[in-house]
């Protein structure tokens, strides 16, 4: 399977103005999120990217033009979007001689990243480009402590006594279910009386779990 299918492990995006005094701020953002994501390796080559999308946008769509740019982390690669309301002027890779100022933005983009390409939609595109990863902690270790932490969370809640059964067993099935239900139920309350959307939550909270789920699965 095509890692590009993966629903993300992570997303983190926000709307802006096409104009040159937005980019700096963008790049700033960016280097926030991926430290925070441990992929401050690739800040430099992405900030780049970031600012030859935009510009992109500038000189084909037009100055002041409402966008949005997202980051998913999926799989192995960090994909890079920026999205403007034009599915028509479309960015074009040209040869170009050093001298040349035009067509140099995509250019510069094939060359920094893995692969990248355009998404057309009904009122909008999608330019978008990929960056490969150099993530050292696999997917199945980092699942696996999450187990033992959910574990030693169900062990102590309501300060309940583990019950002593076989993982196999029916009944050990049903109370490990019951007190996970117990746990997510209580964190939903605590959260909507802090004012989130526990719908919205809930979906995000799935949408992580099954990422995780089919990054373990998926076939090297």
């Amino acid at each position: 399977m095509d890692d590009s299918t993966y629903v993300p492990l992570a997303t983190w995006g926000l709307p802006f103005i096409a104009q040159p005094e937005e980019v700096s701020a963008l790049r700033s953002l960016m280097r926030t999120r991926l430290s925070a994501w441990g992929l401050s390796e690739l800040s430099d080559t992405a900030q780049l990217c970031v600012s030859e999308l935009v510009a992109n946008v500038i000189t084909h769509v037009g100055g002041g033009t409402p966008a949005s740019l997202t980051m998913l982390r999926r799989g192995g690669r960090l994909r890079i979007e920026v999205r403007d309301p034009d599915p028509c002027a479309l960015p074009r890779l040209v040869e170009t001689s050093d001298d040349s100022e035009e067509g140099r933005g995509m250019a510069l983009v094939e060359a920094l990243t893995d692969r990248w390409g355009i998404e057309l939609c009904t009122h909008s595109k999608v330019t978008w480009c990929e960056l490969v990863t150099e993530l050292t902690v696999s997917e199945q270790h980092r699942n696996a402590e999450r187990v033992k932490r959910a574990t030693r969370v169900l062990t102590s809640y309501g300060n309940h006594e583990p019950p002593v059964v076989s993982r196999r067993s029916r009944v050990g099935a049903l109370t490990r279910e019951a007190a996970a239900i117990d746990v997510i139920s209580d964190l939903l309350h605590l959260l909507r009386e802090h004012g989130h959307d526990v719908d919205e939550v809930l979906n995000r909270a799935q949408s992580h779990f099954e990422a995780e789920v089919e990054t373990v699965c998926a076939p090297r």
